[in-house]
């Protein structure tokens, strides 16, 4: 039988309560030394201002998952994501996490509902390493076009959470096609962009009901033609790739002079602090590796001097985005343990996307410890992700390449979870991972396969047979067309 669904639920019971936190300092030591602890209690007030050390997450997460039981997904065909496909399987969850995988010996709990899967498919979540949906929500216009802070080569102060509008329907429609966690980023007009966020994809009426808590953050680069065209057409530089890579070296000079004052102050505590930077504050994150690269960049040619460039100032590139050339850079990419987020079908749009193979993602692939990666860039895309890597599947075998659905299924779940550094949390569904899964009408692979039903941390997100688990953004419900499906839903859900 199907899970029993809670009803009743509402987008505001959907929506996480806000978190409240406190911190005391000054407080006397075992010893009574209350004059030493005062001095401690004003640097930690002092840093707490000053030092972002002392507050890395200023806008914490609030998400609390979506109302959950404990359930057992029976006799679906399972494709953990992590390389295994079983027949008939078992997926147990408990308190929002995989509790257990295994076929049909495996036992059912006492009083876990059973979900009956049979001739079905049962996935991880899809993940979606490179979004704009809530910094270029829909309705498309002007005054909501907020994901390129177009106005300096170097905005690597700009946080894309700051920009992300939770009731962008298009959260919605990429739910319906499996997608629980997103990226979110600012765009590619600048050598640095700023910051990315990585959400979990349920409703929330503020983005920090939807930001993945303990998820680091992403630095959005640009190599290419993007930021020559933006200010060389300026009158200022970066006009050509000389000026891209200049640029870089120049912005990471400053950071690394930055970190190396905060790193002093923070040793021996001598005089003032330094005056904080935003700018240089997100690149000493990077030079730290608390702050993931995630670099569009389309050539190989271009990779290989980006990872020059990282090891001139000693970071780690994690992820090229859109890479169109990787296929040629492959074996490096691996040996380096870089990321190739990349389209399938997408290309020839400008004279990087031109050396193109639907192959690149089975090229990619091949190599010892890889990580190949399909994803969106689009509002459309993004709800057919499943497609998108199944062309890039089929090329593959047209070239003679014998790669198992099993395998594939990564490219778009624990692989895009490694270009996250969230991979042990999610992307799998292996045990203690959060019970992040899709069950599938038929094979992901086909045309015709539907996501019927989408669990985030074990909590149903989405039932394409039942209205009520069918969100509906505050813009939908404002809209012609959108009347009827409004109506269908219960009162406590609208």
């Amino acid at each position: 039988m199907r899970l029993h669904r809670l009803r009743g639920a509402s987008l505001a019971a959907l929506a996480c309560a806000a978190l409240t936190a406190c911190a005391t300092t000054g407080s006397n030591g075992p010893d009574g030394d209350a004059a030493a602890s005062s001095d401690n209690g004003d640097r930690a007030a002092l840093a707490r201002g000053l030092d972002a050390a002392a507050n890395p997450d200023p806008f914490p997460s609030t998400y609390r998952g979506l109302p959950r039981q404990n359930m057992a997904i029976v006799g679906g065909t399972v494709f953990t994501g992590a390389g295994q496909r079983i027949d008939n399987g078992v997926v147990i969850v408990t308190d929002g996490r995989v509790a257990a995988v295994g076929d049909a010996s495996t036992p059912v709990p006492a009083g876990h509902q059973v979900v009956d899967a049979r001739g079905r498919f049962v996935t991880p979540g899809i993940i979606d390493v490179h979004s704009h949906l809530g910094v270029y929500p829909s309705p498309g216009v002007q005054g909501m076009s907020d994901g390129n802070e177009a106005t300096s080569p170097n905005t690597a102060q700009v946080w894309a959470e700051h920009s992300l509008w939770p009731q962008d329907p298009g959260f919605n429609a990429a739910r319906a096609g499996g997608v629980t966690t997103l990226q979110i980023l600012p765009g590619s007009a600048n050598l640095f962009g700023g910051r990315g966020v990585t959400v979990r994809n349920v409703p929330s009426v503020t983005m920090q009901g939807m930001k993945m808590p303990g998820a680091p953050y992403g630095l959005k680069m640009a190599c290419g033609e993007n930021p020559s065209r933006v200010y060389g057409g300026r009158n200022q530089s970066p006009a050509t790739g000389m000026g891209n890579m200049a640029g870089y070296r120049a912005a990471f000079i400053a950071a690394r002079e930055y970190k190396a004052k905060w790193d002093k102050w923070r040793e021996d505590g001598e005089g003032s602090p330094p005056t904080r930077n935003l700018q240089n504050e997100t690149l000493a994150g990077v030079l730290d590796g608390s702050i993931l690269v995630q670099n569009h960049c389309y050539r190989a040619d271009e990779m290989a001097q980006m990872i020059d460039l990282s090891k001139e100032f000693g970071f780690r590139i994690t992820a090229f985005h859109h890479a169109i050339e990787a296929y040629k850079l492959a074996p490096t990419l691996a040996r380096e343990g870089i990321c190739a987020d990349m389209w399938t079908g997408w290309w020839g749009f400008k004279m990087e996307a031109l050396d193109a193979v639907e192959a690149n993602a089975a090229l990619v692939d091949a190599p010892p410890n890889s990580c190949a990666v399909i994803h969106s860039d689009d509002a459309e895309l993004t709800q057919r992700l499943n497609q998108e890597a199944a062309a890039a599947l089929a090329a593959g075998r047209r070239m003679g390449m014998d790669i198992p659905e099993e395998r594939a299924i990564s490219w778009i779940t624990l692989n895009p979870a490694r270009s996250l550094g969230i991979a042990d949390q999610t992307g799998s569904l292996e045990a203690g991972k959060r019970a992040d899964v899709v069950i599938w009408s038929a094979n992901p692979f086909s045309v015709y396969a539907r996501a019927d039903q989408v669990f985030v941390d074990g909590g149903l997100a989405f039932d394409r047979m039942n209205p009520a688990y069918q969100p509906l953004s505050d813009f939908e419900l404002g809209q012609p067309g959108f009347g009827v499906a409004a109506a269908n839903v219960p009162q406590g859900a609208r």
